[in-house]
């Protein structure tokens, strides 16, 4: 008759050997400079999807996949890579400020303890993540150089010539706010009052927001945009030199979303103006009944 097998002592030997790693800064990646930094070894950089810490802990989905990122990461350091994979938080967003409203307190607060509680998961579970390189969206110290992109983008414009951005000071036109990469524009977007903000059409579902599931309507707003239907053609192009998948490749094109095709005005019977349309296969053209006008058209 076997013995029987004694428990695994986790609560013993779990605690300990996380205290190690901590203290002796086992999965820290060196900077060049720093002891134990070796420049002859290849880099590798695994980056998570920073987590909303916007809950009282993690759900099963998040260590699903950082489950995968760590095996890789830990692969690559025994195959001799100079292996970086850091971790942060993604606390300046919609998650987080409803968690706020829902629990009654200052989203500052909560995010302070949602991190220190999603950081002691994290370390628990054992993934070996560099947190000399830790992150929050929140910290001055981090969105003071999303402010600083933003002016970069403002401050510049996409020169057709070259097919590329140039500082704004390079346009030689008489209305540099016209090709200026962020602009203010009245456009149709998606407004939820209830949260107080416009959503992508991503973060819609039959009419109601993703986060709450409040109402969503349809109304012109001012707001900041991005040229970025300027850069089509170069971001189409320098698609095909990337090491990616197919299929990968093709949601990217789809994204995208360029058409070839012809504007044609059609005429308004006793109206004095025309509807300017855009059309793939204007040969079909002579089969048309009917057109739709978008229900923020001018007319």
């Amino acid at each position: 008759m076997s013995a029987r097998r004694k428990p695994y002592p986790f609560d013993r030997f779990e605690p300990k050997w996380q205290r190690f790693w901590d203290e002796c800064r086992t999965f820290h990646t060196p900077n060049p400079g720093e002891k134990n930094f070796d420049g002859s070894k290849p880099k590798f950089y695994v980056l998570d999807m920073f987590p909303y810490p916007s809950g009282a802990g993690l759900h099963v989905g998040h260590p699903e996949g950082y489950t995968a990122t760590d095996i890789v990461a830990r692969y690559k350091r025994m195959r001799g890579c100079n292996v970086l994979h850091p971790m942060g938080w993604d606390a300046f967003g919609l998650p987080a400020e409803q968690y706020a409203i829902k629990s009654g307190q200052h989203p500052a607060s909560t995010t302070r303890k949602n991190i220190a509680k999603f950081k002691t998961q994290l370390k628990r579970i054992g993934f070996s993540y560099d947190w000399s390189r830790e992150i929050s969206t929140a910290d001055p110290k981090f969105y003071r150089w999303t402010q600083w992109i933003f002016l970069q983008i403002y401050n510049s414009w996409f020169n057709p010539e070259t097919k590329k951005a140039e500082p704004i000071s390079t346009f030689r036109g008489d209305d540099p706010d016209s090709v200026r990469l962020a602009y203010v524009a009245e456009v149709p977007v998606n407004w939820c009052p209830d949260l107080g903000t416009v959503l992508a059409n991503e973060e819609v579902i039959d009419g109601k927001s993703e986060v709450g599931g409040f109402p969503v309507v349809r109304r012109p707003m001012r707001q900041w945009m991005l040229r970025i239907t300027a850069f089509a053609d170069r971001l189409l192009h320098e698609l095909e030199a990337l090491d990616w998948p197919a299929g990968i490749k093709l949601l990217q094109r789809n994204w995208i979303g360029k058409s070839e095709g012809a504007e044609i005005d059609f005429k308004i019977d006793k109206h004095e103006q025309k509807i300017r349309v855009f059309t793939t296969r204007p040969d079909t053209l002579y089969g048309g009944t009917f057109l739709v006008l978008a229900p923020e058209h001018p007319l």
